[in-house]
């Protein structure tokens, strides 16, 4: 989930808090694959692979489901994997691959379907979603349902195959050498600075009991953080310096709540998409930087001077950013830490992903 996402939500509320206070002052889904859907002849009778994350809420009626709708189907007893602190899907997905599994499913946010993605690209076998998490951003982008596990288990086993790409991103630290080459792959969103600072500061516990509301809080706490330089480079292009709140790198640009973060995103256009945020001026700034996102959500841009809060948007192949110092870097919610480079390429058409 994008922390910028949050902190718009907080700068409205709080606005409309000052504003009582003071009386008198008031994207498109991702396209079809050109190959066009999947044909079968006959009826398909998948052995299904569940990669199940096991501390989301309400596993136990998640499995219950599950298991009732694959029963209803004829389907064969699926594997039932859970995931540990200490491998996170990885070794799962592997496990699923090596028993003959024909589709390996994410049971959970996008911290698991990252680490089952990780897996499953180039392994020739479809990934299918069921999003038990906060932010669920891979499936609100193909449109698998959230919050209907037997929903999404029909989008697995109707559905058809879709080759999308993915994110790489290689970072960079001050303390390098303790640290050793340093690797992440993301199919949803990487956010440097405020992005970064709002995973860090969210507490899980509470993230599990209220979901999204445990980002608002501390998106709100950071709404006057840190502003980092950065320089920008993309592909063999001119590199390009700016003070921002937050700079995004994203595979797909649908959030929670209909938000268009990235309108030129596409998860197979083999591009990824850049989008770098500030604002000044406090709450003034956050207010306006709202109305841009919603603006681009309705396929409107505005190219006012001087904005105290705005979304600049770019894309490319390959992205090169430098900061000024350190800035807290997150990959699909995940925490990495500390960064004072990272460059990011796109995998293009690496994961055979399930969607309706």
């Amino acid at each position: 989930m994008s922390g910028t996402t949050w902190a718009l939500v907080a700068a409205v509320v709080a606005a409309v808090v000052l504003l009582v206070a003071l009386v008198v002052r008031r994207r498109p889904v991702a396209a079809p694959s050109a190959a066009g859907p999947q044909t079968r002849s006959g009826p398909w009778v998948p052995r299904i692979a569940f990669v199940v994350n096991p501390s989301k809420p309400d596993g136990d009626a998640v499995r219950s489901q599950l298991l009732a709708a694959c029963a209803e189907r004829g389907l064969p007893d699926p594997l039932w994997l859970t995931t540990t602190v200490a491998d996170p899907g990885g070794g799962q997905a592997r496990a699923a691959l090596k028993a003959g599994a024909d589709v390996v499913v994410a049971v959970g946010g996008d911290g698991t379907v990252r680490a089952v993605a990780e897996v499953m690209v180039g392994s020739g076998v479809p990934m299918g979603l069921v999003p038990t998490g906060t932010g669920n951003l891979l499936a609100r982008n193909v449109d698998v349902p959230v919050g209907d596990p037997a929903g999404a288990l029909r989008a697995v086993v109707d559905g058809r195959d879709k080759t999308v790409d993915v994110g790489r991103l290689r970072v960079e630290r001050r303390d390098a050498a303790d640290w050793g080459p340093e690797e992440h792959m993301f199919v949803a969103i990487a956010g440097l600075g405020f992005d970064g600072a709002l995973v860090a500061d969210t507490d899980d516990d509470l993230k599990a009991r209220v979901g999204w509301v445990a980002y608002f809080l501390a998106g709100f706490r950071h709404l006057h953080g840190t502003r980092h330089q950065v320089r920008v480079t993309r592909d063999d292009g001119e590199p390009q310096t700016a003070w921002v709140r937050s700079a995004m790198i994203g595979n797909c640009g649908r959030l929670p709540g209909g938000i268009v973060l990235l309108p030129d995103a596409l998860l197979d256009d083999g591009l990824l998409d850049v989008a770098v945020v500030d604002t000044r001026g406090g709450l003034a700034g956050w207010a306006q930087l709202l109305g841009e996102v919603v603006l681009q959500g309705a396929g409107m841009r505005t190219a006012l001077p001087a904005k105290i809060g705005r979304i600049d948007h770019a894309q490319a192949r390959r992205i090169h950013l430098e900061v000024t110092g350190s800035a807290t870097l997150q990959v699909d919610g995940d925490l990495v830490g500390d960064v004072t480079a990272l460059t990011a390429w796109v995998g293009p058409g690496a994961l055979l992903l399930r969607v309706p």
